[in-house]
């Protein structure tokens, strides 16, 4: 079969590998219709997660068919069309138990991380019984790719830990996909107003379509100043930070008011400065987390009832065998003008 693979930082290569096989009771194969790219895989081609060696096929997002089971599988039979979670979870060990999949002793985000990933034409999934979801029929697979990783990242690590409210005033830093997401998924709470903050101008047009009330480019404005402003000086109820750098942390404790939440979504290669000497009295929470895919069965609901419309972060779609170009397109998504790209196996 084909897939991408990671050869170190700065180096991929769309290449023959081996088509993966049962190697536990638990796993299934399944053929992948389609997948995307993610900016944890830009993170990883940047060196940023050193856990990811040579040779690893890269992606943890995806939907298709499946081909074969393993014995101890249940749940999930040859022929099923599923979505595949970025998470990997056994279910049975105490993190599962707890609803932190993302913890799993034996999972986990494994796939593109510690073992091969989806963005090939085959992909072993572990546990297959707790990790798939099965697709209901007439169901868009473009869309429910979406629900692999984004919409419950966005949903789980900043909308829920950053327990936004009913007539909250939020700010989200980082109009990309998970971003995006944030925004989406963000309005099931009703907050009163939404400030999406961005570089990128064609990314804030984007987020007004999606609900932001309000908008700023902090490339040319003074952010600070600008919240200040919409909050008489006192500071957003939530912020949460989509983009993982150092700047945009920072930034998140400049403008959370007093009793406010700072929720971590972004992936952070370097170091950040936390600021105790102006938050320790301040009643501030500061929350980390790894999408767990708890809500990936609620979303997957409120995607089928017309609540919720991933389709519309979808900006540029090619074949799997154009990975090398899909990739180019979204490391360049300002240039590009993209958000999220769908890769077809044909």
């Amino acid at each position: 079969m084909k897939a991408l693979v990671f050869k170190g930082p700065g180096q991929k290569s769309w290449q023959e590998a081996p088509k993966p096989t049962l190697q536990s009771p638990t796993d299934a194969i399944i053929k992948m219709h389609k997948t995307t790219i993610c900016g944890t895989d830009l993170h990883i081609l940047k060196g940023d997660v050193p856990e990811v060696t040579a040779g690893r096929i890269l992606g943890h997002e995806g939907v298709g068919i499946v081909e074969e089971t393993g014995g101890a599988v249940s749940n999930i039979k040859p022929g099923d069309h599923v979505l595949i979670s970025c998470i990997s979870s056994c279910g049975k060990c105490d993190y599962c138990k707890k609803g932190m999949y993302s913890h799993c002793s034996n999972g986990g985000w494994i796939l593109g991380h510690l073992i091969d990933g989806t963005q090939a034409e085959y992909v072993r999934t572990p546990f297959a019984d707790t990790s798939l979801y099965k697709i209901p029929p007439g169901m868009d697979e473009e869309a429910l790719v979406m629900l692999s990783d984004i919409l419950p990242t966005g949903f789980e690590c900043g909308v829920l830990n950053g327990k936004v409210s009913p007539g909250d005033t939020i700010a989200i830093i980082g109009a990309g996909p998970v971003g995006l997401a944030a925004l989406l998924t963000a309005q099931f709470y009703t907050p009163g107003e939404i400030i999406m903050i961005d570089l990128d101008d064609n990314r804030l047009e984007v987020a007004r379509r999606f609900g932001a009330t309000r908008t700023i480019n902090s490339s040319r404005e003074p952010v600070i100043e600008r919240i200040n402003e919409l909050t008489g000086n006192k500071g957003v109820d939530c912020a949460i930070e989509a983009v993982g750098v150092p700047a945009t942390f920072e930034l998140c404790q400049s403008i959370i008011a007093p009793g406010g939440h700072i929720a971590n979504i972004g992936v952070h290669g370097k170091s950040v400065t936390l600021h105790l000497e102006t938050l320790w009295a301040q009643n501030i929470t500061i929350t980390t987390r790894l999408v767990d895919t708890v809500t990936t069965p609620m979303l997957l609901k409120t995607v089928a009832a017309g609540k919720l419309d991933p389709l519309a972060l979808i900006t540029h779609r090619f074949k799997l065998s154009e990975i090398i170009q899909a990739y180019e397109v979204f490391g360049h998504a300002d240039r590009e003008k993209a958000l999220k790209v769908i890769l077809t196996n044909e």
